[in-house]
């Protein structure tokens, strides 16, 4: 049934300006383009993918993480997000070794944590496993 359908990323936002200037920023990103009557920016990454961002009173609420951004170098990307004043998450899990905010996870790969300026979770991770 969807085995054919792509996936996209909804990240929700208290305040859509704010988001903005983080996702800008902080980030590296611009939109491709904007929903202005419905309070939506629309992103598209040099790899391929898509997300966007809503104006929404429930932002940040969500107790996980909401979107993974796939990396090539993921140690690289948690120092350049540290430079500018982003505060990486850690998190208790079993047999993952921490290096300053960033998690080595075995075959799993490495994978840092992070919230955005609307109090969500991201992730900047080395892929998934081939397999």
């Amino acid at each position: 049934m969807l085995t054919s359908a792509s996936v996209t990323a909804n990240i929700p936002a208290a305040d859509i300006a704010r988001a903005r200037s983080f996702y800008a920023d902080t980030l590296g990103l611009k939109p491709a383009s904007e929903v202005a009557d419905a309070g939506m920016l629309i992103y598209r990454t040099d790899g391929g993918t898509m997300f966007s961002i809503y104006q929404t009173d429930y932002a940040g609420q969500a107790g996980h993480t909401i979107a993974q951004f796939h990396v090539d170098d993921v140690v690289a990307e948690a120092r350049a997000l540290q430079s500018k004043g982003v505060a990486l998450e850690t998190y208790d899990m079993p047999g993952v070794n921490w290096d300053d905010g960033v998690a080595d996870m075995g075959g799993m790969g490495k994978a840092a944590w992070f919230k955005d300026s609307e109090g969500n979770t991201l992730c900047i991770d080395s892929g998934f496993p081939e397999g």
